[in-house]
């Protein structure tokens, strides 16, 4: 971690059993390290107190929220987690962004052919 070298791209937070876990966070093995380092995109354990984890259990329950990682940080010795609550795109909000991005194709197209 202190490398910098934390990805945290398709990473997703799930609470299951009272804990809260990390999957999918790819940090990289430590580079002086030897034989017995660890797996870079193992399942990690979030320490939480039981008051947060209810809290985000109950609105992670509703549908279409899932919990996210935005990122990662050090405070003191510790790395922490900044953790946030996101809501998918309904269809109908994805055909606005392909539409938006295609129009900003043809734009880009006729400036580019203008000069």
């Amino acid at each position: 971690m202190r490398e910098g070298k934390a990805n945290l791209k398709d990473s997703y937070v799930i609470v299951k059993d009272g804990e809260v876990f990390l999957l999918n966070c790819h940090i990289s093995p430590y580079s002086h390290g030897n034989i017995m380092n660890h797996d870079p995109l193992r399942t990690r354990k979030i320490l939480l107190h039981k008051k947060e984890i209810t809290k985000l259990q109950g609105k992670a329950a509703q549908k279409g929220y899932s919990l996210i990682p935005l990122k990662l940080y050090f405070k003191d010795s510790h790395v922490k987690v900044e953790i946030g609550l996101a809501r998918g795109k309904k269809q109908y909000e994805k055909r606005e962004t392909i539409k938006k991005r295609e129009a900003d194709r043809e734009i880009e197209r006729a400036m580019k052919s203008r000069r």
